[in-house]
């Protein structure tokens, strides 16, 4: 079951489904705001807040229980690969951590979504809220869960990503209106913070479960970027509202647009078969990014330079005196007036394998 959206209860629907069938669940329940009343802008005018009856309990042990419940139906679907994220403010992100633990999930990450543009604090009496929390978690602590470490340093200007995320509020253009011009859904997430999510934890053709799917963000991402997606939706009207946004979205038509290769999972390439293809021949002259150092590549795979012989690495270690060296990107090769590093090659020769 993929690609479309079950109307009902969350936790029965989910029930329902095979175990160990989803890689990635994204779950945006109802954070219990436990809200006195109206809130009011400095003019007098009301803020458009959260005040459906889904996001009300009677106390904290209703909502405790009604967390335990979908998170021990998320866990049965989880494969061993898969991971779960969940969002959440201060009223109930703290709640959802501890029954998170208590089933026995392995929490990897708390993100922190740093709203650019907040709602600001109109009574004036606290700090104005300006993030939301996400736990990164897997099914348990031996999980060998999945993270595409390389696109999200891609995302990132070459930057390892980091665990607090600078983004806009869903708003302009992207929010959903109803035909009132007030928002169809209260709590509808930016589509940035859901590529980002989807980006780092699954593949292509991957499915993403969203049992709380709302306008459907998750599913309208997840399409886009070539992954299977399933929603659960009890609200009649939102479910409407997200099949309508799926039926605009287009899927990615070249999977390798939206898929980025993990170095790790690449086919290894030894620095001699280089040479042995022909890309390099023995007595090519290898140049340091500083045309400090040079060496020269040997018929068997090796270098020798002045006063060392041995791998890539241990040949760019030595003359640098440094403890390790990573070979590949050090050496590179004079081509018209400039240096190619020797990891071009490298990838050619994968390429070719794929």
């Amino acid at each position: 079951m993929e690609n479309r959206i079950l109307q009902g209860d969350a936790v029965a629907l989910m029930e329902a489904l095979p175990a160990e069938s989803v890689d990635l669940i994204f779950a945006d329940p109802p954070y219990n705001l436990q809200l006195q009343g109206e809130l009011h802008r400095p003019n007098n005018s009301k803020v458009d807040g959260v005040e459906e009856d889904w996001d009300k309990f009677a106390d904290f042990a209703a909502y405790d229980s009604f967390t335990a419940d979908w998170l021990k139906a998320a866990r049965r679907l989880l494969t061993p690969a898969g991971s779960l994220w969940v969002i959440g403010s201060y009223h109930n992100i703290f709640r959802v951590g501890t029954r998170l633990q208590d089933l026995g999930f392995w929490i990897l990450n708390d993100v922190i979504w740093r709203k650019t543009n907040p709602m600001p604090n109109f009574r004036g009496r606290r700090f104005t809220n300006a993030h939301e929390t996400m736990i990164w978690c897997a099914r348990d602590r031996e999980a060998r869960y999945h993270f595409n470490y390389e696109a999200m340093k891609a995302l990132n200007d070459d930057l390892q990503m980091r665990s607090d995320w600078l983004l806009p509020i869903c708003s302009g253009g992207e929010r959903i209106k109803d035909g009132k011009g007030k928002k169809a859904h209260p709590t509808q997430k930016p589509e940035a913070l859901l590529h980002r999510v989807i980006m780092a934890a699954t593949r292509p053709g991957d499915l993403v479960l969203d049992p709380f799917f709302g306008s459907g963000t998750t599913g309208v991402v997840a399409k886009r970027l070539g992954r299977r997606w399933l929603g659960i939706e009890r609200d009649k009207s939102y479910a409407r509202i997200a099949q309508e946004r799926l039926d605009k979205t287009v899927a990615v038509a070249d999977p390798d647009l939206v898929a980025t290769p993990q170095k790790r999972e690449e086919p290894r390439i030894p620095f001699g078969w280089l040479v042995e293809r022909g890309l390099l021949t023995p007595g090519t002259v290898l140049v340091s990014p500083n045309k400090r150092w040079t060496a020269k590549v040997r018929a068997d795979g090796t270098l020798i330079s002045a006063d060392h012989r041995g791998s890539i690495h241990q040949v760019g270690a030595a003359v640098q005196g440094a403890p390790a060296c990573n070979g590949w990107q050090f050496w590179c090769v004079p081509t018209d007036g400039k240096l190619v590093p020797i990891d071009l090659f490298r990838q050619k020769l994968r390429a070719e394998l794929h």
